[in-house]
């Protein structure tokens, strides 16, 4: 690790916060269960002088991106920013009063853990600062972490590990156990390079790594989406009239595409995905990174945007990023449901992007539990509390696109299709034949417009004649009518929405067979 100084408590504030807006708050009064030894006394004598401040930790309230919100930072200055039982109340402190004035919290830590010269006692504070850290982000409040070099010990294992995004600063020593007491503990030095912010985020355990500079900008627009502002929204009927003025020029220029001819231009390699859609026709868009857990796969994109103005969490498949050599396996839904649990935990409404040409087939995606991630993807969804797009983008095969299904509303791409199997699998298993594709094709209504008829797509976004041919403009309809969706859910009741989701899947294909539709029983 590098020697440079790292930025202070105040120096990190003073990079993140507008300027004028830091007002700290007064540490809370506490009386030490028993007084400190001459030695323990003399150390936090000196940590005062050094580091002119009163503990390891400052807290208080600023506005970032003229957002108001709670910022705690470590001092590492003050006894290495250990965590003892006064420093854990200023903690516990602030997330409380965040909690009680529904306020965001950045939190930035750095610190080498437990104060030793209060043992078990100050050991014990991470367990009530976990429980305060719980209790705000069950209050559907945003928690955003901002790991500092070094951070380690209990604190990494407690509240700097619990953010709905965590990013780190620059070359940081991250880790549980730091370096000096792995090497005491077992004579040797610890890997190389392994507790390192960009290590831990190429393993997916980090979101970001942004210097002090880019905090501050960051945070402003993640939080943006993540407290749910809506800004400049497009209005409903706007959206509405955008994809139904495309929809009338598609139908008068010709017949429309049957079932196969959506399939081969489904597979145009210059075919726009999601995130020539997020470039394009998205506003605020901050990518995360994978499970947050360790896992991540290219193939399925997690990142909060907007459309049309309006807030939401997108998980998208990603085409471009899918092939032989990396096609979506379990790790890819175990991120898809992390931003599912994002979303549910702060209200926000979901999109998802179902562009896919199936899922992995191998001895590594069974022995991961691929079917079973799809299963508790479906459960998740159908129970989903905040509202779910669902958009058709592209290829639709097989388990992997099913996961993302159930939603409130569809939205399909003319070209775009679902099915169980890519259809050239599903002419082999029928007639011993690939070259029945096409046939098989426009037997199982895998089309948009067949999935419109069925009651299972809302809105079919028009290709003017293919959206390969017209990048922009596509991109701008499909925003469009996902924009008018949102719109539209915002104003209807949650329980009436989640009623109508289940009446909706639990009345699918029932009309085709000669049964009446019936409501959830």
């Amino acid at each position: 690790m590098s020697d440079a100084r790292r930025p202070g408590a105040r120096d990190l504030l003073a990079h993140v916060v507008d300027p004028g807006s830091w007002r700290e708050w007064p540490a809370p009064q506490v009386a030490p269960t028993r007084e400190p030894d001459a030695a323990y006394a003399a150390d936090l004598a000196a940590a005062r002088e050094r580091s002119g401040e009163a503990e390891s930790l400052i807290a208080g309230e600023g506005r970032v991106g003229g957002r108001r919100l709670v910022i705690v930072a470590g001092e590492f200055g003050f006894l290495g920013g250990s965590i003892g039982v006064v420093a854990a109340e200023i903690l516990v402190a602030a997330l409380e009063r965040a909690t009680r004035e529904r306020l965001p919290v950045l939190a930035a830590p750095t610190s080498g853990g437990t104060r030793m010269q209060e043992g078990t006692i100050a050991f014990l504070q991470m367990v009530k600062i976990t429980q305060a850290v719980a209790a705000h982000k069950r209050a559907g409040l945003p928690y955003v972490v901002y790991l500092r070099h070094p951070t380690t010990g209990g604190v990494f294992a407690s509240w700097g590990s619990l953010g709905h995004i965590t990013v780190a600063e620059p070359g940081a020593l991250i880790g549980f156990l730091g370096p000096r007491v792995y090497e005491a503990l077992y004579g040797a030095p610890f890997p190389a390079g392994v507790q390192t912010a960009e290590n831990l985020y190429a393993h997916s355990l980090l979101d970001g790594v942004l210097s002090a500079d880019e905090l501050g900008r960051v945070a402003a627009q993640a939080l943006g989406v993540l407290c749910g502002d809506v800004v400049g929204a497009l209005p409903a009927e706007a959206a509405a009239a955008i994809v139904s003025r495309s929809d009338e020029e598609a139908r008068s220029s010709g017949p429309a595409p049957t079932a196969w001819e959506a399939v081969t231009r489904s597979r145009d390699p210059r075919r726009p995905g999601v995130r020539a859609l997020l470039r394009i026709a998205a506003t605020d868009v901050t990518a995360l990174n994978g499970t947050g857990q360790g896992e991540s796969e290219p193939g399925l994109l997690l990142a909060l945007a907007r459309f049309g103005g309006r807030p939401c969490v997108v998980l998208g498949q990603d085409r471009r990023a899918q092939g032989a050599d990396a096609p979506l396996g379990p790790a890819a839904l175990r991120t898809a449901r992390r931003g599912m649990r994002l979303a549910a935990d702060l209200g926000l409404p979901l999109v998802t992007v179902i562009d896919t040409v199936g899922a992995a087939l191998s001895r590594e995606a069974e022995e991961g539990g691929l079917a079973g991630e799809i299963a508790r993807s479906l459960a998740d969804l159908v129970a989903f509390a905040p509202p779910t797009v669902c958009l058709l983008l592209g290829q639709g095969a097989g388990g992997a696109a099913l996961a993302l299904v159930p939603a409130d509303r569809v939205v399909a791409a003319q070209h775009a299709w679902l099915s169980p199997l890519p259809p050239e699998g599903a002419a082999e298993l029928i007639h011993r034949s690939t070259e029945r594709a096409a046939e098989v094709a426009a037997a199982q209504g895998v089309g948009a417009a067949e999935l419109a008829e069925a009651g299972v797509v809302d809105v079919v976004v028009a290709e003017h004649p293919d959206a390969a041919e017209e990048v922009e403009a596509f991109c701008g309809r499909v925003a469009a009518a996902l924009a008018g969706q949102l719109a539209d859910l915002a104003e209807v009741e949650p329980a009436d929405r989640l009623a109508a989701r289940a009446a909706r899947f639990r009345a699918v294909g029932l009309r085709a067979v000669g049964l009446p539709a019936v409501g959830p029983q």
